[in-house]
């Protein structure tokens, strides 16, 4: 769990954050917001004297993004534009800028200009607390508020963090990205994923303005299904990838033991009370299969777990999960 809000780390002894970060800007078919995004950016970067690099991702865009915004950011050094072949995602862009970038930090800002670029250095500022996540909370207006509402209180509850808005501007220290795996789509877990491998997190207040051109790449109903059905996986992976025959030998085990019972009550019946009743075979036959699968898959997962232990251990070069020394 993340520590609480109210209790900030210590104050850390590095530079500050405003020269050791990344910008990193999905951008899918943003086109018509690069006019305005990047003068917005270079503005930011003068007068609030950052000095960190920027790097919009072009997410498959058909419309010429990539090409608009290298044209518009010609001899600006910040910028770097780098380019998906086809659409992969806002998860996928933020692991592409982040491969990379050798900054510190990095702060995931979006194309949109729904977020306006001043509120930067207040992330940088937090961060520089001593803060290993800073998580942006919406204030303002807008169209999926109340289904943005739901679904956050939801992953708050169960997840218990402490941050109130799950998919907003954010910032955070890159070195995170080498102990969380993101799948698809999982960018909005971030800060769950973070905050079970003991990283601090906190959130401040950002204003929402409208978009300035353009039109939204998530929404409609077919986001709220897919929401929920990631939100149930995060959950399952976080509370069964480590011990996973607690998913499947528990319900297995009493699967198979409803059907040991309720063959006894069909003999009992059969032979004490001379009554027969052929569907009671078939419910001990379907009980006991489907449990000794599931038992089955317990072990078969279990394996799995461990691999994935293994593969974990070599990938952070033997340290332990939260990389403070070398596994024993």
């Amino acid at each position: 769990m993340c520590s609480d809000v109210t209790s900030p780390p210590h104050r850390t002894t590095a530079p500050r954050a405003y020269s050791d970060f990344a910008l990193v800007v999905p951008a899918y078919n943003e086109a018509p917001n690069i006019p305005y995004l990047i003068p917005a950016l270079r503005a930011a970067f003068e007068e609030h004297g950052l000095t960190g690099d920027i790097f919009l991702v072009d997410d498959g865009s058909t419309d010429g993004t990539a090409a608009l915004a290298q044209s518009e950011g010609d001899g600006w050094a910040k910028l770097t534009v780098l380019r998906h072949r086809t659409n992969l995602g806002k998860t996928e862009a933020l692991l592409t800028a982040a491969a990379a970038s050798d900054r510190t930090y990095l702060v995931l800002f979006d194309a949109d200009l729904q977020h306006l670029p001043e509120e930067i250095p207040r992330f940088l500022d937090k961060l520089d607390e001593g803060w290993d996540i800073v998580a942006g909370r919406k204030v303002g207006a807008y169209d999926k508020r109340a289904v943005s509402s739901i679904y956050n209180a939801l992953s708050r509850r169960i997840f218990k963090v402490p941050v109130s808005d799950m998919n907003s501007m954010k910032a955070f220290r890159a070195d995170i990205l080498d102990t969380v795996r993101l799948r698809h789509d999982w960018h909005r877990y971030f800060v769950v994923l973070a905050c079970r491998q003991g990283f601090t997190a906190t959130e401040i207040d950002i204003d929402l303005h409208p978009r300035k051109a353009g039109v939204p790449k998530y929404s409609g109903k077919g986001r709220v299904i897919v929401g929920v059905l990631d939100l149930v996986a995060v959950w399952f992976q976080l509370r069964f990838s480590r011990k996973p025959m607690l998913a499947f030998g528990i319900p297995g085990l009493f699967l198979i033991a409803a059907g040991v019972l309720t063959g006894l009550g069909a003999l009992f019946a059969r032979y004490a009370m001379g009554l027969g009743f052929r569907p009671l075979l078939y419910l001990v036959m379907l009980l006991v299969t489907v449990g000794t699968l599931c038992v089955v898959a317990g072990f078969l997962a279990e394996m799995v777990a461990s691999l994935h232990d293994e593969l974990d251990a070599v990938r952070r070069g033997g340290k332990r999960p939260d990389g403070s020394g070398p596994v024993e």
